[in-house]
């Protein structure tokens, strides 16, 4: 008989044990301290949905971290940006959970991190223990709270996982104790034509409409006068006690006339169908105003699984002379709730001009492929880069494009390659392609160089240019002075910047020897911790090598005396 192997076996029990419904009071909370979240389960956030939820740290790093349950640590990851230091733990009734944005490890784990990163020599590291190698118990401290990767403040990102299907759920479904006993907030409320036939209030766009709060606590908007297809939008949020953010909704429910239109909620969802937001939002609003507007109707394109309910794609046909009662009604995950009645009458007004089509020279079929010259450059877009058919503007330069605006969201990537052969080889070495943002600043694109073609691959639209740069990163030393007595320092620090294409690689030694310096790309700083033990000597000389994304490098050669 073949022998099972231990991950087989592993999964297989995680089946046994899978359940329809979430075990509450079966999990600890991750901290000793009131739980109150600065951000939500399934919170839009950029090209993404929010897949855990954000514990406030009281504004500080390095609050205990303890493990929900018992389990095994199954992943352990240190990056830049993202999740920064985080840490994974396999729970035996088939939950994982995760914990994001750490300061540091607990003692134990630190030290098997840094054996693998003095090993491999590098910062960045991700390592999958073998099952039951990193044992941890329930309550059991892990790490510390931190602001690491790409963390705006101080805070611990915390998921609960399937550990089959990896999807990420919502923690609140668990039982965690979150005091909210305050009702949605609804800013602005819209209404759409969704047919070049349809009309709303005598437009053929995207409406506003006014509303104003009822006696009963619910919210009437003014009449809406529409004809043909229209579909529902809001802009709104959540506050939960003691935390002024605002914070996602988790369920969104239209009906017309009693019937249930469209309901979806933030229960679960994959990671691979979380780019699919930008169907949720209207994406060309959030382009130009920065704001989220959330569609209770179903866009072309969106292939979400969030939907409990859905009937014609949430739009509301509206006929001549009939009158409908929507109601949008939403919901946070305490059950307070948002009602907001809107009067539809089918009525022809009498119309302007219908709205007019901006069309250009070249258009965009969704499903296929799609290849353009723009001189020195050309721009490829595979089939299914984008939800829907559009005229796409694009704009020739001098070393220079312009592709469309950032208000059509591009589901895959896509590619752009500059032809640089009129530049010498030597000034080759220095160009990079970067991204123009609105006030025309370079920001570096990762740019591969083959011959005379350097190509970039990218999902956002705008403008591109060759840039040039010619100055190595600057280094210099942060918490101390060149030939300074360190005896009572617990680390040092180097603060390290580049000017145009950013840090790509950094090296640092101590007497020779590699030493982890590790690298907070908010700060622009290099730490290294003493308890490291690799400064055993009076007179040490540090060593700091920092090389650019088109290879400008700068050395820093400075020492310190230690006892």
């Amino acid at each position: 008989m073949k022998k099972i192997s231990t991950s087989l076996l592993f999964l297989f029990c995680f089946a046994l044990f899978a359940q329809k419904d979430y075990p509450k009071g079966v999990f600890a909370p991750p901290m000793d301290i009131p739980i109150i979240l600065a951000g939500t389960f399934g919170e839009l956030r950029s090209n993404h949905f929010h897949s855990g939820v954000d514990i406030k740290t009281q504004q500080r790093e390095g609050i205990p971290i303890n493990s929900i349950g018992d389990g095994t640590i199954t992943r352990i990851k240190v990056s830049l940006w993202g999740y920064g230091k985080v840490l994974y733990i396999a729970h035996p009734n088939g939950y994982t959970s995760v914990y994001g944005h750490l300061q540091k490890f607990s003692p134990s784990i630190e030290e098997y991190i840094k054996k693998i990163q003095y090993d491999k020599k590098s910062f960045e590291v991700e390592v999958f223990p073998d099952y039951g190698e990193l044992k941890v118990s329930k309550g059991e401290l892990i790490a510390y709270s931190g602001n690491t990767g790409g963390s705006a403040g101080p805070h611990l990102h915390f998921e609960i996982r399937s550990s089959i299907s990896e999807k990420p759920t919502n923690p609140l479904l668990y039982g965690m104790d979150v005091a909210d006993a305050t009702n949605p907030i609804l800013e602005k409320l819209f209404v759409y034509p969704l047919t070049d036939q349809s009309h709303v209030n005598g437009n053929y766009s995207r409406t506003q409409v006014n509303f104003k709060r009822q006696s009963d606590g619910s919210f009437l908007a003014d009449d809406v006068t529409a004809l043909g297809d229209i579909g529902i939008g809001f802009v709104g949020f959540d506050r939960l006690d003691m935390a002024a953010n605002k914070n996602g909704v988790y369920s969104v429910e239209l009906s017309v006339n009693g019937k249930v239109y469209s309901l979806y909620d933030f229960e679960s969802f994959s990671f691979g169908e979380t780019r699919y937001i930008n169907t949720l939002i209207d994406y060309g609003y959030y382009g130009r105003n920065r704001q989220r507007i959330q569609k209770s109707f179903k866009s072309p394109g969106n292939n979400l699984s969030i939907y409990k309910e859905l009937f014609n794609d949430g739009k509301i046909k509206v006929n001549e002379g009939l009158s409908y009662n929507a109601k949008l009604l939403i919901k946070d995950f305490a059950g307070n709730k948002l009602v907001m009645n809107i009067p539809v009458t089918g009525k022809k007004n009498l119309l302007g001009n219908k709205k007019e089509t901006i069309t250009t020279d070249n258009y965009i079929t969704a499903k296929r492929p799609n290849n353009f010259d723009l001189d020195g450059a050309k721009v490829y877009f595979p089939a299914n880069t984008f939800y829907e058919d559009f005229y796409i503007d694009l704009k020739k330069g001098k070393d220079t494009v312009t592709i469309h605006t950032n208000t059509v969201p591009a589901h895959r990537n896509f590619t752009i390659t500059f032809d640089v052969s009129k530049y010498s080889k030597e000034e080759q070495k220095q160009l990079f392609i970067a991204r123009l943002d609105s006030k025309l600043q370079p920001s570096h694109a990762n740019t591969y160089k083959r011959g005379n073609e350097f190509t970039t691959r990218t999902r956002n639209l705008g403008t591109y240019t060759l840039a040039k740069d010619t100055i190595a990163p600057t280094i210099r030393t942060k918490n101390f002075k060149e030939k300074q007595w360190l005896n009572n320092y617990k680390y040092l620090s180097v603060q390290i910047a580049d000017d145009l294409s950013g840090v790509d690689t950094y090296k640092a030694t101590l007497n020779g020897e590699w030493i982890l310096m590790e690298y907070e790309p908010k700060r622009n700083t290099l730490t290294y911790n003493f308890d490291d033990k690799i400064a055993d000597q009076t007179q040490c000389v540090l060593k700091v090598t920092v090389t650019d994304n088109v290879g400008n490098e700068n050395t820093l050669t400075t020492s310190f005396y230690r006892k």
